[in-house]
């Protein structure tokens, strides 16, 4: 599909159920290389990226299957660590199969991570992270290479809290000898997730959703008899913010509400009605939104990926928001787009200055 076409002018109603989070699918797909056996996955999402990694492992040897919207990997017959370079460069989420094969093999080369081109993306705090647990780490012609013969707890500090620095030393620590503390670790619901799915498969671990997590290393792993993914609050987002934009009422069901506050809490004081129930979020509005400042941070606060959706939100808000984003650089790339469509949109380094109009 090269181009979506879309008629406007109409309001948005219903209930739509969201899948499970891409962001937390990939990394257990990659953790499931972690142990011999089949794990099974539920609640995957059918998108381009989770067939990507699918392939990434499969590349390694594991057996891959899908079925409706489960994932079976068995990592039995695992016998390379070597992530294929041409998919890995496509898919920045791809290293996160570095932690799993060097916990278990001892050995592991990961192309440098390609994909989304949303600012440095810097591998840094992996390889560091990964360094202080006793791996010898060398990037040899944009390959990442690392070893060890098995690594050794230890406390490390995250100089950001990094998702994807917090995931892969959360799955290499499980079975390092000894205790590992990771501090300023990151607090997304997809960490918790992860946490989640290790220890189902024997880890041993406390603190995931909180700066500090303490693993206590194992010596083996089995695999995951059955794990289904949480629910994608981004995607919920996403709904809700159409909803919010064209009126509704929008449900959304199929997620959890507390992984949203800050959105929601947002939404209320631009003049959203917002009910909220166990697993699911209803938003309608009448009249012309309120503007609202936001500024994006690590979870829990403001999601960087909510940030363009709540701007276009603002372009259509009675006054002028501010819209600061943190966590990367380059992310207002979107921006010109609405102008062309008619927004009043000034971008100033990491702030973009919102006026908003009656009609896009």
């Amino acid at each position: 599909m090269r181009s979506i076409l879309v008629r406007g002018g109409q309001p948005l109603t219903g209930e739509v159920r969201v899948e499970g989070a891409k962001n937390s699918a990939l990394k257990l797909i990659a953790a499931a290389l972690m142990a011999p056996g089949a794990s099974r996955i539920r609640n995957v999402p059918d998108i381009a990226d989770v067939s990507l990694m699918a392939e990434v492992v499969a590349g390694l040897g594991a057996r891959v299957t899908r079925e409706d919207h489960s994932i079976v990997v068995d990592a039995s017959h695992v016998d390379r660590v070597e992530a294929p370079y041409e998919m890995v460069s496509r898919m920045r989420a791809s290293t996160a199969v570095l932690g799993p094969l060097l916990a278990r093999f001892g050995e592991a080369r990961v192309a440098m991570p390609g994909g989304c081109a949303i600012g440095s993306r810097s591998i840094d705090m992996h390889i560091a992270g990964l360094e202080q647990l006793g791996a010898a780490i060398t990037v040899e012609h944009g390959v990442i290479v690392a070893r060890a013969e098995r690594l050794t707890g230890a406390a490390v500090t995250l100089e950001f809290p990094s998702v994807g620095a917090t995931e892969n030393l959360l799955m290499a620590a499980v079975l390092a000898e000894g205790e590992t503390v990771i501090d300023n670790a990151a607090r997304e619901p997809e960490i918790s997730d992860l946490a989640a799915f290790l220890r189902a498969m024997g880890a041993d671990i406390a603190g995931e959703g909180t700066p500090e997590i303490r693993v206590r290393g194992v010596s083996e792993l089995h695999a995951a008899d059955d794990h289904a993914v949480v629910g994608d609050r981004i995607e919920a987002g996403t709904f809700l913010a159409a909803g919010a934009l064209c009126g509704g009422p929008v449900t959304v069901t199929g997620f959890d509400p507390h992984h949203l506050e800050i959105v929601l809490a947002k939404m209320r004081a631009a003049g959203v009605s917002v009910e909220q129930g166990e697993r699911s979020v209803t938003v309608s509005v009448s009249g012309r939104l309120a503007p609202v400042d936001v500024q994006t941070l690590p979870f829990p606060g403001f999601p960087t990926d909510m940030q363009a959706q709540f701007m276009t939100m603002m372009a259509l808000a009675d006054g002028t928001s501010v819209v600061t984003e943190n966590v990367f650089e380059n992310r207002f790339q979107f921006a010109g787009e609405l102008v062309r469509m008619g927004a009043d949109v000034h971008i100033e380094g990491h702030h973009a200055l919102v006026r908003g109009v009656h009609a896009l």
